[in-house]
């Protein structure tokens, strides 16, 4: 029988039904610094890191993409950004605003009508119902979307002095997806949907569950339904130890989590066991990928029970950090083709 095609052996394991090989992918594009490593070790500048859409980016660039010359499965990441292009910059402390009525003034910035051209969704779709290619989307969460205007202290001050202003550009944003998801979605739906949030940090969560539940899990409880209509399997992503976090994920409906940071203490045999259903991605310990074979070994013999168990599929638990060599990253591809 023929070997499955990239977006149908993402389906089986987020199915947890065996694929007849492991997908191939990478939690997101990799650091400058990585890529001026990689130059400097003889990576051809010629090609392209450029799995994320930009307004006028063809779908496969004629000088090629770093991803696909280095063995990943073809596939592209799409985050519709609810800030608008016009917006003026932020304040040196990273906010936007810094109350509700900056926020309402602010709103002209917002929740654009178009942010990804319908052409580029077609030609995506033409290339993912060929087998050609799939799709990795990204949405902003409702820890996350707040922050980016509030800027990281306000944000945090907020969940006590302003909490009915984050209520507020929650409901916002839950009403724009409602639009704008339909509509793409008509086109083309993700193969992978993360949530991005980042809302843990080494030693466990940046809010409490009683916050968590006043601010953010009313809107999830909505979007996620939208999401699941399109069968689609929402996952979050949040770097730091996400461990409490995934029985917050579970109350909301949302079915999985990544990058699954080892240098953050998150035990992925440990989830598995006591999550058996619940989707992963990430994993693979992105601080040994410098020491070469025996370490790298180690750690795929570490994740592979994992693997086994489907619902996972491995990748470095975050950016590949530029410690690793182009010579210990193809080691790491050549290791996990025969791992998996």
């Amino acid at each position: 029988m023929p070997q499955m095609n990239i977006s149908e052996a993402i389906k089986a394991v987020l199915e947890f039904r065996p694929p007849d090989r492991m997908p191939r992918l990478e939690w997101g594009c990799w650091w400058d610094k990585t890529l001026d490593r990689w130059h400097a070790d003889g990576l051809d500048p010629r090609l392209r890191n450029v799995r994320w859409y930009a307004p006028g980016m063809p779908v496969i660039p004629a000088e090629g993409e770093i991803g696909d010359a280095l063995g990943l499965d073809p596939f592209r990441i799409l985050w519709p950004r609810p800030i608008s292009d016009a917006a003026p910059p932020p304040a040196p402390d990273g906010a936007y605003v810094k109350d509700a009525q900056e926020y309402r003034r602010f709103k002209k910035y917002l929740f654009p009508a178009e942010v990804v051209a319908p052409e580029y969704l077609q030609k995506l779709a033409a290339l993912k119902e060929q087998g050609r290619m799939a799709l990795w989307m990204w949405l902003d969460g409702f820890f996350w979307f707040p922050r980016t205007l509030l800027g990281i202290e306000g944000h945090l001050y907020a969940f006590y002095d302003q909490p009915e202003l984050l209520c507020e550009m929650n409901r916002d944003l839950l009403e724009w997806y409602r639009t704008l998801l339909p509509a793409m979605f008509e086109i083309i739906t993700p193969d992978i949907l993360l949530l991005g949030e980042d809302l843990s940090y080494n030693h466990g969560p940046m809010l409490s569950k009683e916050k968590f539940d006043e601010v953010c899990a009313p809107f999830y409880r909505e979007l996620v339904p939208l999401l699941k209509h399109y069968n689609i399997h929402p996952l979050m992503d949040s770097d730091g130890d996400i461990t409490e976090v995934i029985d917050w994920c579970r109350e909301i409906g949302v079915e999985g989590i990544a990058p699954l940071e080892r240098m953050a203490g998150v035990d992925l045999n440990e989830i598995r066991k006591n999550h058996p259903d619940f989707l992963l991605l990430g994993g693979f310990d992105k601080t040994i990928m410098h020491l070469g074979e025996a370490a790298m070994r180690r750690e795929f013999e570490r994740i592979l029970p994992v693997v086994r168990s489907g619902g996972y599929i491995p990748m470095p638990d975050h950016q590949t950090p530029p410690a690793c060599s182009l010579e210990n990253y193809k080691l790491f591809r050549k290791l996990f083709e025969e791992y998996f």
